[in-house]
């Protein structure tokens, strides 16, 4: 039998984390009220950490807290009761970064301690280190290789965690002092605001302008290792780790629901498991920019990065989520989330059913009216189907295929 890692999703809310946890995800990532490196997030507070633990444990799954920002001075008073007040609402780890809280949390609590990627850990004798200090778990830099990822497990006894999918940084892993410099906002305490995706102007050493058919930029691409999750299991990693606390709904549904398919189809029938490239298409649709396997296979160059410009459309995908299902009328009850329409092709997908293809005919609004067009944000709106749906099912525009660069 083979042992199946855990699929660690993120959560910006409460909503979310139900969502997550719903369509696949074993535990979430979330951020407190305070010394979490997401500063524009919702973030949680004490209250609905505690909802957010009740509910995880009530399903088996588990919940941590991330607690990864770089402290300063004044920082440092109400740590310990910080920690203490995690440990009283039953998270299972929190994800620390300094060593500071590191040393807090294991003299003064009996919580869990998961390093951070923050901490860049890409080495076999610094997995050591950190074990040798408590923690136990470690969340390795994103610019491991396969092969150093390999020999750390086989050389540290602790667990791994990796990240499977989601933004990069062209820093390491968020070691970067761009936006500090440019607009005054701390990107290693969650004020990032993105520099490397901004539009630069190119100087050659002579200070002369290079032109190019579009801007130049550094930004970094993003992640998806998808095809690789088979071997990632062989390798024995105990966690993969999904990048968002910032992003949507239907994001973070769509993706946790791909790769715990993934993941169960290898695990439960290893001899006869054949990559599906219907799962890829649905990463990518959902998703506006490009996905690519990054450092694990070694690859650095210019192919990682968008250096001339790129495209950023925002997803209007996500049309809408179903809120009841009446098997009686076959009608399904739809909290819209984008335009639509009388004659869409759409796809219905959820965590217990296969995707289905519909062709919407009639649109009903809440009084019973016969409507053509669903335009206003979250109108409630019903049509009938015969496939059973389930609430927190999810409708999403048919797409065509668009590859992963793998």
């Amino acid at each position: 039998m083979i042992n199946k890692p855990e699929l660690l999703a993120p959560a910006g809310d409460l909503e979310r984390l139900k969502i997550a946890l719903k369509y696949g995800a074993d535990a979430v990532y979330i951020g407190g009220p305070a010394l979490s490196l997401r500063a524009n997030a919702i973030n949680f507070t004490m209250d609905e950490i505690k909802e957010a633990t009740t509910y995880a444990h009530s399903m088996n799954k588990k919940v941590y807290v991330t607690v990864n920002i770089v402290l300063h001075n004044d920082e440092l008073d109400g740590l310990t009761n910080y920690l203490k007040e995690l440990e009283k609402n039953r998270v299972d780890a929190i994800i620390v970064s300094d060593p500071v809280v590191i040393k807090e949390a294991l003299t003064n609590t009996n919580l869990d301690v998961h390093l951070s990627t923050q901490a860049s850990t890409l080495n076999i004798e610094t997995a050591k280190f950190w074990k040798e200090q408590g923690v136990t778990r470690i969340v390795l830099g994103r610019e491991c290789t396969k092969e150093e990822i390999k020999d750390i497990i086989d050389n540290v006894d602790i667990e791994i965690e990796t990240f499977i999918h989601g933004a990069m940084c062209a820093g390491y892993s968020g070691r970067c002092v761009m936006s500090n410099f440019l607009t005054n906002r701390d990107a290693n305490r969650g004020g990032c605001s993105q520099i490397c995706r901004w539009d630069f102007d190119l100087f050659d050493e002579n200070q002369k302008e290079i032109k190019g058919d579009k801007p130049f930029t550094f930004c970094s691409k993003d992640l998806s290792l998808l095809k690789y999750i088979p071997e990632m299991i062989d390798m024995g990693i105990t966690s993969f780790k999904i990048e968002g606390r910032m992003r949507s709904l239907y994001y973070v549904a769509t993706i946790v629901s791909i790769y715990r398919k993934v993941i169960d189809e290898y695990c439960n029938n290893k001899d006869t498991y054949t990559y599906n490239k219907e799962y890829e298409r649905c990463l990518t649709n959902c998703a506006n920019r490009d996905s690519i396997p990054q450092f694990f296979n070694g690859i650095y160059d210019s192919t990682c990065s968008y250096y001339n410009g790129r495209e950023e459309v925002s997803n209007q995908d996500f049309l809408g989520i179903i809120l009841d299902y009446d098997e009686n009328t076959n009608m399904a009850i739809v909290e819209q989330r984008n335009y639509f329409k009388k004659g869409d092709i759409v796809e219905i997908f959820g965590p217990n059913h296969d995707i289905i293809t519909y062709k919407i005919n009639n649109i009903y609004d809440e009084d019973g009216n016969i409507i053509d067009v669903v335009r206003h944000p979250r109108q409630i709106v019903k049509f009938n189907i015969c496939e059973k749906l389930e609430k927190d099912d999810m409708i999403r525009v048919k797409k065509v295929d668009k590859t992963i660069n793998m």
